[in-house]
């Protein structure tokens, strides 16, 4: 089992930013990737951003160049550095943790933190 604890959402003002932390515990060997997803209301789940193992990233067209995904492997953490913030990206953001194994594929999620842009 793996654990994800996010913290970091909050209400900001639009142009604002905000860095949300997502920091892993437990059976955390094999992890492929971790990544943040977001869900806003009568809207499906959708990607936000990815960082593999290896270090690669992904980010939504929506939040290129506003949004970055970095991780501290010391501290089995995954940020999400989010700026110039818009209205549009107030959703509750979920983290994720894909894991692999010989045997099974796991996808583990945090609880979710709110995060709103709002004047």
């Amino acid at each position: 089992q793996v654990q994800l604890v996010e913290s970091g959402g909050g209400l900001v003002q639009p142009g604002g930013s905000l860095r949300l932390s997502c920091a892993a515990s437990g059976s955390i060997g094999s992890i492929y990737s971790m990544g943040w997803y977001r869900q806003a209301p009568g809207k499906q789940r959708e990607l936000v951003a990815v960082i593999t193992s290896g270090g690669s990233t992904k980010h939504a067209d929506s939040v290129k160049g506003r949004f970055t995904i970095s991780r501290d492997n010391a501290k089995s953490t995954v940020y999400l550095q989010m700026n110039s913030l818009k209205p549009e990206d107030t959703a509750v953001y979920y983290c994720n943790a894909h894991q692999i194994s010989p045997a099974t594929i796991n996808d583990y999620w945090g609880q979710g933190t709110q995060v709103t842009v709002s004047s």
